[in-house]
């Protein structure tokens, strides 16, 4: 039924006193304090400065590793006229990146130029071909943004062609680092930046931060920079915290308030309200446009729009993207079809422990999306491949608490190359090891998986009456985001609920819930919901049983109005509880 196999894990409360004191001394309902004490926030100071971000508490860029070397090399280049090529990832990551550094350097100097690598022709990372390029082309300093830890070869290739490498990336280092002038990243285990989880953008953020702080330019003129913060962070999904959920803060008020063309095109494009724009739309739909650019055409289109100098040129490159996005859409969908079928009909590689799917026609950009799919689908670790170049290519994605990267390691015999994180990774093997390949995937997960992280999880932050829900209370909740990463989206509880009788199916093929709710112990006060996938539930809802159910809080801006919705996580009939 629905998602009711999920467990709900209501969090365990925090320390009683603490949230007493901390409810008082703010004049804040005991949940909105028992929220801020499961994020760290403990007293009156904390909560000050975790509901005003400054700017002013953005870290000295100087205390990052190898940053005085790579803002001497850059300023050298400058004065000497130098041509410097910009190069980055053809994700959202990479292209916020590499349009953020070419706007700052683009101030000083007319010999900027940018190289977004083919995702097809020359995959992730920094390539020969670019190099090749940037040699015939007079490029004499290279700036790689959102990679370039591991491209140890690369970067001596570089060096035989006369070309200076700056690395800036914030993926995971191996044990020996490129001999580049300069290797930004903070996962450096030489490196000790006191926050580590910056996005590649970030970096980038901070070498061109630590060039105006070193030149006295002044701060303000790295704020318009800022609508390309968030967008990164969002999209990336590093933490929001620490330094994140400032320049995500300031960077979401710019998005707000003044944003460049390109985003502008693209919230207009995506037919947002422009004011109004949260997270959650720079997760489904801004980034997700941004990232089609790169999947179905080319990376460039990307930085192309975030760095448009007037509207006309920026709608334009938008609807290209937007269509892009359209196609990339119908594609993944489709190829979502088609895996989902192989694993029921059993022509998938492996099913038992880990979901493995591999069709040498897929679409080698949609491969990281469907992978995700059939994680909600199956609840398994899960890799998808295809060919691309006579390899067979793909993205693996895991479940909460599994590391993914961990066993893709274990198979580093068989593969060409890999890379990613505990939950995200690519891979290249040869057709010939991909048989083993499944079988030890299939081995080593089940060796290592529990059975507690085979079982979608909903965490609960708190239970909350419906009477709790008052006007100042959503007031303060929304003063909680950004919400990412490490500062989630509170998720309620609440008891004993029923629809007042206009519950509904709605969406495509009726596959979502449109309901009004309404507590057992307050039946006069009734709040708008929408249970997404949740047209399982009907029959019992509509037959006005009681039901509890978890949530989030948003509100919709429609029109110029903003109503308050529950957004449910799931639902549980009443009846199974008795």
């Amino acid at each position: 039924m629905g998602t009711a196999d999920r467990q709900w894990n209501l969090r365990p409360a925090a320390d009683q006193d603490t949230v007493s004191r901390l409810s008082a001394e703010l004049g804040v309902d005991r949940v909105l304090a028992e929220l801020l004490v499961q994020r760290g926030v403990k007293t009156f100071d904390e909560a000050r400065s975790f509901f005003r971000p400054s700017l002013d508490h953005l870290h000295d860029p100087f205390l990052m590793k190898d940053m005085d070397k790579a803002v001497d090399r850059i300023h050298t280049a400058l004065q000497g006229k130098e041509k410097i090529l910009v190069y980055g990832d053809y994700d959202v990551d990479g292209t916020t990146a590499v349009a953020q550094v070419v706007t700052f350097l683009g101030r000083f100097s007319d010999k900027v130029d940018y190289y977004i690598p083919d995702r097809y022709d020359e995959g992730y990372g920094l390539s020969y071909k670019a190099l090749d390029w940037a040699s015939d082309n007079g490029f004499s300093l290279v700036i790689t943004l959102d990679c370039g830890i591991k491209a140890i070869d690369k970067v001596e290739y570089a060096r035989t062609k006369g070309i200076d490498v700056i690395v800036c990336d914030h993926h995971l280092p191996e044990e020996q680092l490129p001999a580049a002038v300069a290797v930004l990243d903070p996962k450096r285990e030489d490196c000790h930046y006191p926050f580590d989880d910056l996005c590649g953008c970030g970096v980038g953020f901070k070498l061109v931060q630590g060039y105006a702080q070193r030149y006295g330019i002044p701060f303000e003129t790295l704020e318009p920079l800022l609508d390309l913060q968030v967008v990164s962070i969002a999209s990336d999904l590093v933490s929001m915290t620490g330094e994140n959920r400032i320049l995500a803060h300031f960077g979401l008020k710019r998005l707000n308030e003044n944003p460049r063309k390109g985003l502008l095109a693209m919230i207009y494009l995506a037919k947002l309200e422009p004011g109004h724009i949260t997270i959650d739309d720079i997760v489904f739909k801004i980034g997700p446009r941004i990232n089609a650019a790169g999947r179905m055409e080319s990376g460039r289109l990307a930085v192309d729009l975030l760095t448009a100098a007037d509207d006309r040129t920026a709608f334009r490159i938008g609807e290209k993207i937007n269509d892009n996005n359209n196609e990339r859409k119908s594609i993944d969908r489709e190829i979502t079809q088609e895996a989902l079928s192989m694993v029921q009909d059993g022509r998938a590689l492996a099913t038992e422990n880990v979901t493995i799917v591999y069709n040498p026609t897929w679409n080698k950009g949609v491969v990281g999306i469907v992978a995700s799919r059939l994680v909600e689908a199956y609840y398994k670790p899960t890799v998808v491949l295809t060919k691309s170049n006579g390899m067979v290519t793909g993205s693996a994605r895991s479940v909460q608490g599994f590391d993914l990267y961990a066993s893709i390691e274990s198979c580093a015999d068989l593969l060409e190359n890999f890379g990613g994180h505990v939950y995200a990774a690519g891979l290249t093997l040869k057709e010939e090891h991909l048989e083993e390949f499944c079988r030890r995937m299939d081995r080593f997960v089940s060796g290592n998986i529990t059975r507690e992280e085979l079982t979608p999880v909903v965490d609960i932050d708190a239970a909350l009456d419906f009477s709790q829900i008052t006007p100042k209370f959503l007031r303060i909740l929304k003063q909680f985001q950004p919400f990412g990463p490490g500062n989630s989206t509170p998720v309620f509880l609440t008891e004993d609920v029923y629809d007042a009788g206009n519950g509904r199916k709605v969406g495509a093929g009726g596959v979502h819930l449109k309901l009004d709710l309404m507590q057992g112990s307050q039946p006069y006060r009734q709040i708008g919901a929408i249970g997404f996938n949740m047209a399982g539930f009907y029959d019992y809802i509509k037959g006005g049983n009681p039901m509890d159910i978890c949530y989030s809080i948003v509100e919709n801006f429609y029109r110029g109005s903003s109503t308050l919705q529950l957004r449910l996580k799931d639902i549980r009939e009443r009846d199974e509880l008795i």
